[in-house]
């Protein structure tokens, strides 16, 4: 038998079973220093101070650093360096072909119709001859040059900001007005693109990269990709209003169903909308469809990307696990 010592330093046997006459379902029983027995609790623990703590050489053990690709740490409000992600193509296939305006584009030396036009004007060499054939592919182990520079391959670079308003969604305008890309001209050297487009008064998630063929999958139609609006109008939302808007409103010969429509406040103001459609303006084209103005556009999520963390007019780089999330299309 195990033996156990009391508080008085007298020795008592303890029993292997349960005593006789005690129930079956009896939880196990321990005496405190009252000398009275009682069921211990559901869970119990001994308090922290109580508890040993491991020690090498007397000193307690670090705990490892966090691994690599974690939450981004902040340093008086920028994401650090260490942090700041960008990717290359590591495990190019040399002996795939692609076409030569591609290659160009993803290089950053300009998109594919320009490429196109670089082209034909004789300016690409491919191992020291000149192409000027459109539809001409290259491998990446070719003598890629432009204007008889070698042309190499850029990391790619995924930006998520949260727009402000009066800011235009363009590379470039010629009103000269402040566009997204003034905002995060610092953040990077490579030539870097919005994914789709805000209105200039439209707020919330807007992703810029140079990966233009995660672009043409987050902006093509048949990928059906989720967009999560906060939307305030001018007047509350009337309940014949909103049955013909979760019936679908037809805009431009296309019927647009929302997928969900919530009123996260207590009035009828403020909406929730959660939509596919990429049709320009669409979500402020609904509510001007039933009578109502748009006062106020936020879009709070675009294929599963938040601005969670993110101020008004500020940007962070998207993690690994956030690019892995966008590159297989779970959004």
């Amino acid at each position: 038998m195990f033996e156990n010592s009391s508080n008085n330093g007298e020795r008592r046997p303890r029993p292997r079973f349960r005593r006789e006459g005690e129930p079956v379902s009896a939880r196990p029983r321990f005496r405190h220093e009252d000398g009275e027995s009682r069921p211990k609790p559901f869970g119990f623990k001994t308090e922290r101070a109580e508890r040993p703590q491991r020690s090498f050489d007397g000193e307690r053990p670090q705990r490892p650093n966090k691994p690599f690709g974690g939450k981004p740490k902040r340093n008086n409000g920028v994401y650090s360096h260490r942090k700041q992600q960008a990717y290359i193509e590591e495990h190019l296939d040399p002996t795939k072909p692609v076409r030569l305006n591609k290659y160009l584009a993803n290089a950053g030396i300009c998109s594919r119709r320009e490429a196109d036009d670089f082209i034909q004007a004789g300016v690409i060499t491919v191992n020291g001859a000149t192409v000027d054939s459109l539809g001409a592919k290259v491998l990446p182990t070719d003598d890629i040059r432009f204007h008889d520079q070698p042309v190499r391959r850029e990391r790619k670079v995924y930006i998520l900001l949260n727009k402000p308003k009066n800011t235009v969604t363009t590379t470039d305008d010629p009103q000269e007005r402040h566009t997204v890309i003034d905002i995060v001209r610092n953040a990077c050297p490579e030539r870097i693109y919005p994914v789709g487009r805000l209105d200039r008064n439209t707020t919330g998630v807007l992703l810029l990269t140079n990966d233009g063929d995660l672009a043409a999958k987050l902006t093509h139609p048949k990928y059906n990709k989720k967009k999560i609006y906060a939307v305030t109008l001018d007047k509350e939302l009337d309940e014949v209003d909103e049955a013909i808007i979760r019936a679908g409103v037809v805009l431009d010969d296309e019927r647009i169903i929302p997928d969900a429509l919530e009123f996260p406040k207590e009035d009828r103001k403020h909406i929730g909308l959660e939509i596919h459609s990429g049709q320009n303006r669409v979500v402020r084209r609904i509510f001007e469809k039933v009578g109502y103005k748009v006062v106020n556009l936020d879009r709070v999520s675009f294929a599963g990307l938040t601005k969670k963390n993110v101020g008004r007019g500020k940007w962070r780089f998207l993690t690994p696990k956030e690019v892995a999330y966008l590159q297989m299309g779970n959004w």
